[in-house]
């Protein structure tokens, strides 16, 4: 297999997705949740870890695709010498099951057509045992059940352990299939009417992108990056995973594979930051809930990720039968980072329900309790070293980033209790606390001969996480110690025009073999900065450039390779598209903006 990670489109429901390559294949499903067990996980094995290809008999990759304006609706066409033939895509969002609904309509001509069907449960490893019942194919194995059907009835027939159709289509004749998983212990749920989902997908989006306050440069952009936060959103809950994927390789062939199907605590503040400058309130009040429900209980147990409905156990594990995307291996489930300590994830949620409490959100009875229990935690550990946001697997150290988290943390405590005298709270010591924090870092985390923040107290390692000093309010952007940050910072981490997040060679800290790509959100960090501190001009062409790397589809992974020119890491990747999102805020808000205000910064 030698698709690259940008030949993939999404597809979604709001509870799952799946990823759709040029060649018309799903690659990748997990079932029922973004964090089941896939089955098609031929991304990062082969064909026999499951698949699912509609095309022309004996095609390659399509012609051209694209989503339908302001929708997740993907139509994928091919121009052969029988003519031309037009496969949307499409996962309707669901009443009781999810459903994945694929569309082939003739265009022209009249074209032979081929769907291979390969069903492999839990991650590629289990081959179900396949049926017929009354025109359907039904396929069980365990807990999984899958039912396959097409309208107008097609031929269908088995063999080498996979489902096979092939018809043809004249010009404006429709073959829809639908296939709908459901838990095999329970009766089949009803049928979807194919177009009438096609319809009313089209029509939901279309309403729900209406909604964005952006009207400013590159639109389009930030409402697909808008569209992807929607689709990577655990409808029932509010949470948004970090990315559809596990284990796409942060380096081609190297071992930094991780499960990114869970939701970090690290990208709540830009997260509602971005959902509210665009006008979506409503889906920032149900992160904001997300997110109270996911941190509640005690102080020290608060964890950097959970599962989308606020699960703590995420035990990691490894996948030996599947090869890796590119040869990429380990393949894993699970992070074993959600064991770490990150004192900089108490930053973030204060300042997420600080924000929340600014932008008129209906406030929880117990929302200020649990600020207030966070801060008496924080005011005993706060000195404590810690992972960082970078979960890196070297040690314990004292991250510069972690305690400016826990400056904010401390900051936005006094802010609240300033605005809001009616909340009790340590407002004293607090703010004793704030300027404590402040000093040290100002004197352990600064490398004055050199005028830049460091990655953590005493060394001479940078990290790309202080370019949102500025934008936290530590500092003003007009600090001569932030502009040698930002300065030092793309002297040091740049890689090709963009921003590594750290020195991944550097001693000890990492922990992992190999290296990685320039890391996109923190690119996006690299334009606010330089726009903050006075360069707007070279901002605005960051930004231009970043936009840039989008597919031909407008998504990003987490990372981008400067020298073989293709996307790395999960994908797609929110923090990437929320970064895109308060970039361009940031850059153009004053011109675009009618409603929420200004941007997330």
């Amino acid at each position: 297999m030698n698709a690259r990670i940008e030949d993939y489109a999404l597809i979604g429901d709001e509870q799952t997705a799946a990823l759709v390559g040029r060649d018309g294949s799903i690659d990748w499903l997990c079932l029922p949740r973004f964090d089941s067990g896939a089955c098609f996980a031929r991304l990062l094995g082969d064909e026999d870890n499951g698949h699912w290809r509609i095309a022309p008999k004996g095609a390659g990759d399509c012609t051209r695709r694209a989503y339908r304006p302001d929708t997740l609706v993907l139509d994928t066409e091919w121009e052969t010498d029988e003519g031309t033939v037009r496969v949307t895509d499409l996962m309707p969002q669901r009443d009781r099951a999810p459903d994945v609904v694929r569309i082939v309509e003739g265009v022209s001509g009249r074209v032979t057509v081929r769907s291979t069907l390969r069903l492999r449960f839990d991650y590629g490893s289990v081959t179900p045992w396949v049926r017929r019942s009354n025109g359907h194919r039904v396929a069980v194995a365990g807990p999984d059940s899958v039912w396959l059907r097409a309208e107008p009835e097609v031929r269908t027939w088995g063999e080498d352990f996979g489902t096979h159709a092939e018809f043809t289509v004249g010009e404006g004749e429709r073959v829809a299939f639908v296939l709908t998983w459901h838990p095999s212990h329970e009766r089949r749920p009803p049928l979807v009417d194919p177009y009438e989902s096609l319809a009313a997908s089209v029509r939901d989006w279309r309403h729900w992108t209406r909604r964005c306050g952006y009207d400013g440069p590159y639109r389009d952009a930030v409402v697909r990056s808008l569209i992807t936060l929607k689709a990577l959103t655990y409808r029932p809950t509010g949470g948004i995973v970090a990315a559809a994927t596990t284990s796409l390789p942060e380096e081609l062939g190297g071992v930094r594979n991780w499960d990114y199907r869970y939701c970090w605590l690290r990208d709540s503040t830009l997260t509602l930051g971005a959902l509210l400058a665009a006008g979506y309130h409503e889906e920032a009040r149900d992160w904001r809930d997300w997110l109270l429900r996911a941190v509640a209980g005690d102080p020290a147990d608060l964890q950097i990720m959970y599962g989308v409905a606020g699960e703590r156990r995420l035990p990691e594990w490894e996948l030996p039968w599947l090869s890796g995307f590119a040869a990429s291996a380990p393949v894993r489930v699970g992070n074993g980072a959600v064991d770490q300590l990150q004192l900089d994830v108490y930053g973030e949620v204060m300042d997420s329900l600080s924000l929340a409490r600014d932008a008129g959100l209906p406030t929880r009875p117990h929302m200020w309790a649990l600020q207030c229990a966070l801060m008496t935690f924080l005011e005993s550990a706060w000195r404590q070293p810690d992972e960082g946001l970078w979960e890196v697997r070297g040690g314990r150290r004292q991250f510069t980033h972690s305690k400016v988290l826990v400056w904010v943390a401390a900051d936005r405590a006094v802010r609240t209790l300033e605005s809001h005298p009616e909340l009790k709270g340590d407002l004293d010591g607090w703010r004793a606390m704030r300027d404590e924090v402040h000093r040290e870092v100002c004197e352990h985390g600064f490398d004055r001969r050199r005028n830049t923040f460091t990655q953590y107290y005493g060394s001479r390692e940078l990290d790309a996480a202080l370019l949102l000093i500025p934008r936290f309010g530590f500092l003003p952007p007009d600090d001569p110690r932030v502009i040698g940050t930002v300065d030092a910072i793309r002297e040091d981490l740049g890689q090709g025009g963009f921003v590594r997040r750290y020195d991944t060679d550097a001693l000890g800290v990492d922990g992992m073999p190999g290296g990685e790509g320039a890391f996109l959100a923190c690119s996006f960090w690299l334009a606010d900065a330089l726009h903050l501190t006075g360069r707007t001009a070279e901002a605005r062409a960051l930004f231009e450039r970043l936009v840039g790397l989008t597919n031909d589809v407008g998504l990003l992974a987490e990372e981008y390779d400067p020298r073989l020119r293709r996307q790395l890491g999960n994908y797609p990747q929110a923090f990437s598209h929320i970064a895109l999102v308060n970039t361009a805020l940031t850059l153009y808000g004053d011109l675009g903006v009618r409603t929420a205000g200004q941007g997330a910064g």
